[in-house]
């Protein structure tokens, strides 16, 4: 009984607490946070404080002039009404199959091409040349692809003369001047700038795939597009998260060809949010409403990034069961 009571009397052991960190630990771990500070700084002073000058004057109405009146929300206002505003957004909705639907689905079917065929048919060097080509426009600055375009599509350019050249001279056009066409030449054009991209991406992604997967499923007897749809998607999904994030935000925010090509015309017919704002910030001096058509595309493309990112995490958790 003696036993039992001086049992019982025994307190449980305590459980051991975790060792705070030491301070050499501590010390490491604000080391690694210094790293952050020079990006921070920067991204402060080239990215936050613009963005909040900008969104200041996007309340008030100045012409670069004296002081900036304040006016709220009247620019925002302004914006709702304005046609050539919802214009430019239509034509973005254009430049977005142009630079990321066309340019993806292409760029997928070159790359699996390239390394699912001809790496294996050929030598590897020939799907690297190709590869090379295709990535070539991206290479060139965009302002001098856009002027070369533009020799090329205007009425006495290289593309009107290859038409009388092959016979077909009644469809010479002023491809590039005629509200019609404007458009559809543009969008031509971004095809061909945007699609060594993709091809990139996703052949650096085929590299890591198990060359196992493709010979099991040749050996099963699949073909070229079974293997393409059962083992190429599932591995480079990733990959294509990526690359429709990434061009998608260019072609939101595409500038550089617009001014080369057309300054946004004619009447209109390529205008784009972004050459919209740098025309009514610096050509029309309303410096108030243009900075208002920036706050509004750079919100724009913050909640696309923000749904591409979820959606990618989502992906991502699924694949892994959780």
């Amino acid at each position: 009984m003696a036993v039992s009571e001086t049992v019982a009397a025994t307190p449980p052991a305590a459980t051991p607490t975790p060792p705070a960190p030491s301070r050499r630990r501590r010390g490491r771990n604000a080391a690694y946070w210094l790293y952050l500070l020079p990006g921070a700084v920067l991204f402060l002073l080239v990215i936050g404080a613009p963005l909040v000058g900008t969104l200041y004057l996007s309340l008030t109405k100045w012409s670069g002039i004296g002081d900036p009146r304040w006016v709220g929300l009247d620019n925002y206002q302004q914006l709702l009404q304005d046609d050539v505003f919802w214009a430019s957004f239509r034509n973005t909705v254009w430049m977005l199959v142009a630079m990321v639907v066309v340019p993806t689905l292409l760029g997928l079917l070159l790359a699996a091409l390239l390394f699912d065929v001809i790496g294996r048919r050929f030598k590897p060097r020939t799907a690297a040349a190709l590869r090379a080509a295709f990535y070539l426009p991206q290479v060139l600055p965009v302002v001098v692809a856009g002027i070369v375009w533009g020799w090329i599509l205007r009425p006495d350019g290289a593309f009107n003369s290859l038409l009388d050249a092959v016979g077909l001279g009644a469809l010479r056009h002023d491809w590039l001047g005629d509200p019609g066409t404007a458009l559809p030449a543009v969008m031509a054009v971004m095809i061909w700038v945007q699609i060594g991209y993709p091809v990139v991406v996703f052949m650096a992604a085929l590299q890591r795939v198990d060359p196992e997967l493709y010979e099991a499923a040749e050996v099963d007897g699949a073909n070229w597009l079974h293997r393409f749809r059962a083992i190429t998607l599932p591995q480079i999904r990733p990959e294509t998260f990526v690359v429709a994030l990434t061009c998608t935000i260019a072609a939101l925010k595409v500038f550089g060809p617009i001014f080369a090509l057309t300054r946004g015309g004619p009447d209109n017919a390529t205008n784009v949010p972004s050459y919209f704002a740098y025309y009514t910030f610096f050509k029309k001096l309303q410096v108030g409403y243009g900075s208002a058509i920036s706050t509004v595309l750079t919100l724009i493309i913050v909640v696309v990034a923000g749904i591409f990112i979820w959606m990618q995490a989502r992906s991502e958790r699924r694949d892994r069961g959780f």
